[in-house]
């Protein structure tokens, strides 16, 4: 799962975590608020009662036609507030629920109960607000803090997205900078610009680490190419004098025989030679791509070459070319190493009365060559080191230098060509060339 990815679960996660605790709390803590609400406006009430009486006094509250109590509610019963003459032992000022009955129906109401002393008389004054309307503004504020977290939640989530995204750009960068490279030298050294430390540091590892995987790239081409150009003239000065020795007379059968199979070996250590001083050639670029060629007519003479061969081991090799495809800014000869090392290692690995087949094909955004045969396959594990130096090389494969699926690789990577490689055992192997679109 990508870095952004989990980021933003993690962020919508603890908000769901978050609002699940809240919508638990919630009732309570609105409960709470809403008490401690109402109980203020009530006691805000029985400051203006107060503030009345003081003015006019209690006789206007308190007749004889009152029966020394006085009642006022709201139409529709919500609120009241009544004083009454009382003989109480100890002052009153509390706040509780209590039900009243009010024209035949009882109503729960949270009062505020408060005795005051007016002219050495007690009076208990009472300040009402029903049950009913505190739920009811309660079931209001919840709707509200509910649609209310809502939002939030979407509002926050959208921005943390769209933050990572902001956030983890120079990430996205670095990962490019690392995809588009086929050799250390080619890397991107122009630092990503980020404000973040760590992608900074990150950035600047990667340099050094590509500078110093260059430095040894460089050693060890420079060393191949030593080896192989201190090995060729030895192994040429060896060959010509056992060339020489063959031409006399009277040389005896036997002798003659571990001289041609001497011949062989030297002949074989050549080729290795050549070979690993072509893949460091390669890999130095230092062959040119200027070629403008068919890539049909290339792989119609390498049939041609190799179908001698093939008729010999009775291999057949079929050729389905209609697509073609005009290759530019390429290196002819390379391009031909790399598929006759593959069609010529597909005809040794086929038994008799098999088939190699060369195809040819063209879709919007690619052309692709496919080489397949009938062989013997190979595993997966076959498969991973397949383009390795020398792993791959069979016990019986004669003249062989183990190394021509790594050549062709090497060729491949240098015109950036992708191979893909679908095999199973005893079912044969496959061969995917894909071509970018230059032309």
């Amino acid at each position: 799962m990508r870095l952004k990815t989990k980021l933003s679960l993690f962020n919508l996660l603890s908000k769901l975590i978050f609002t699940a605790l809240f919508l638990i709390l919630m009732p309570w803590i609105i409960q709470r608020i809403n008490l401690r609400h109402i109980d203020n406006e009530l006691i805000q009430k029985r400051e203006q009662v107060i503030s009345i009486i003081s003015d006019i006094g209690i006789e206007p509250f308190i007749t004889s036609d009152t029966a020394d109590a006085f009642g006022s509610y709201n139409i529709l019963k919500e609120e009241f507030v009544s004083i009454e003459m009382v003989d109480l032992d100890e002052d009153w000022n509390f706040i509780e629920v209590t039900p009243r009955l009010i024209e035949g129906d009882e109503i729960d109401y949270r009062i505020l109960y408060y005795s005051l002393m007016i002219d050495g008389q007690t009076y208990l004054l009472e300040v009402g607000k029903s049950l009913q309307s505190i739920l009811h503004t309660e079931n209001l504020i919840k709707k509200v803090m509910l649609l209310f977290l809502v939002f939030i939640i979407v509002i926050t989530f959208f921005t943390d997205t769209q933050y990572n995204l902001l956030l983890l750009r120079p990430l996205d960068k670095i990962k490019k900078k690392l995809k588009r490279i086929s050799d250390p030298s080619l890397f991107d050294r122009a630092p990503v610009k980020t404000s973040t430390s760590d992608f900074q540091r990150l950035d600047g590892a990667l340099i050094e680490l590509m500078d110093h995987i260059n430095l040894l790239f460089q050693k060890e081409k420079e060393i191949t190419i030593n080896i192989s150009h201190e090995l060729l003239t030895p192994v040429s000065i060896l060959r010509s004098k056992l060339e020489n020795l063959l031409l006399r007379e009277n040389l005896e059968e036997d002798i003659q025989n571990k001289i041609e199979e001497s011949l062989k070996t030297v002949h074989r250590l050549q080729s290795l030679v050549n070979s690993l001083l072509m893949i460091a050639r390669i890999e130095s670029h230092q062959f040119l791509r200027e070629d403008s060629f068919s890539v049909k007519a290339v792989l119609d003479e390498i049939a041609g070459e190799i179908e001698p061969v093939a008729e010999d081991a009775g291999v057949l090799i079929k050729q389905e070319m209609e697509d073609d495809l005009e290759y530019k800014e390429a290196n002819r000869s390379l391009i031909f190493s790399m598929f006759y090392n593959v069609v010529n290692n597909a005809v040794k690995n086929t038994p008799a009365k098999g088939e190699v087949k060369i195809s040819c094909n063209k879709k919007p955004g690619q052309f692709t060559v496919v080489i397949s045969d009938t062989g013997k396959g190979i595993t997966e594990e076959q498969k991973s080191k397949l383009f390795s130096r020398f792993k791959m090389r069979d016990k019986n494969s004669g003249d062989g230098t183990g190394i021509g699926l790594a050549i062709a690789k090497t060729i491949a990577d240098f015109h950036k060509i992708s191979i893909e490689v679908h095999s199973e055992p005893d079912l044969g192997t496959k061969f995917s060339f894909i071509f970018p679109l230059i032309s």
